[in-house]
């Protein structure tokens, strides 16, 4: 960047004299808020545990194919009389076929599960077939539950990596430092309410942490041009002017997701339920945090012109 621009230090504003939000003026108010949460969420994570789905756990599940359509809760009313509790029926993309998911009956096995779904599974005029039956175990859900845990880290690792190579470290460490936020938080208002959490809630996880990233990248490059192009305006100037100009962009965005999270929730069926209500949560938690987390933290730490120099 070669633009010589002059900013008016008397003076809080664009060059151009639009009006810019002070954002950062409430940065130490907003610090003490994310540490609370962040606390509070970690407390009821360790405290209540999350509600692991039988994705973690283990268990059974099946799919089912009915000559006509049928409602899901019928199906779940009539294995429950049946004795299978805690069913967990979705549909696979019409009302005939179905999945239906419940915990370990350790009381019969594959092939005998598969005739007591059948019968189970009836409904008057409505002949069901079972087409197939898997039992996951709890040694294997322990396993993947571990295993998804270690895919969350070395995402968060390999973008402080990305972020620091491509724009500056204290900037990586604010980006990475709301990514964790945003996880932490999201987990723990699932532990406060005992919401189930399955792949499906892992999946919603990973794409906040994306969607969160995304937001911290636009901004860290909004803050090093303006760093390289505004003259005579302290690192706080800068940062506003950046967050003002990203705005706009910022809510677009997330009001388009969260339509279409909206969307999900309430006409996606139960399959995608849980998924929605994480994403819900992720798109304002990651929203907030890459202002008050990701650019407040590189603010913190002494980030001016001189990081920018190439």
């Amino acid at each position: 960047m070669t633009d010589n621009t002059q900013l008016d230090p008397k003076k809080y504003g664009r060059p151009d004299n639009e009006r810019v939000i002070p954002f950062m003026k409430i940065s130490v108010p907003a610090a003490i808020i994310s540490i609370l949460l962040t606390v509070a969420s970690i407390f009821f994570i360790t405290t209540k545990g999350l509600n692991l789905g039988l994705d973690f756990t283990g268990g059974v599940s099946a799919e089912l194919n009915y000559s006509k359509p049928v409602q899901a809760t019928d199906v779940t009313a009539a294995l429950a009389q049946a004795g299978f509790k805690d069913s967990v029926v979705q549909t696979l993309g019409s009302n005939r076929d179905l999945m239906v998911r419940m915990p370990v009956q350790e009381h019969a096995e594959a092939a005998d599960l598969t005739k007591e779904i059948t019968a189970a599974a009836q409904l008057p005029g409505n002949k069901a077939e079972v087409h197939k039956v898997d039992v996951v175990g709890g040694q294997v859900g322990n396993e993947l539950y571990l295993r998804s845990g270690g895919a969350v880290a070395l995402a968060l690792l390999l973008m402080l990596v990305y972020v620091t190579i491509r724009f500056e470290f204290k900037l990586a460490m604010g980006a990475v430092l709301s990514l964790f936020h945003d996880i932490i938080v999201t987990l723990g208002i699932f532990a406060l309410m005992q919401w189930p959490f399955d792949l499906t809630v892992l999946a919603a996880i990973l794409a906040i942490i994306g969607f969160s990233l995304n937001d911290n990248i636009v901004v860290s490059d909004r803050i090093r041009e303006n760093f390289r192009k505004i003259r005579g305006a302290e690192p706080v100037e800068i940062i506003n002017i950046a967050l003002t100009e990203t705005l706009r962009r910022t809510v677009h965005t997330s009001m388009t997701l969260l339509l279409v999270v909206l969307a999900m929730m309430f006409l996606g069926g139960d399959g995608l339920k849980w998924f929605s209500v994480a994403m819900f949560v992720g798109v304002f938690v990651g929203t907030y945090s890459s202002i008050y987390i990701g650019t407040a933290f590189a603010l913190w730490r002494g980030l001016n012109r001189q990081d920018f120099i190439v």
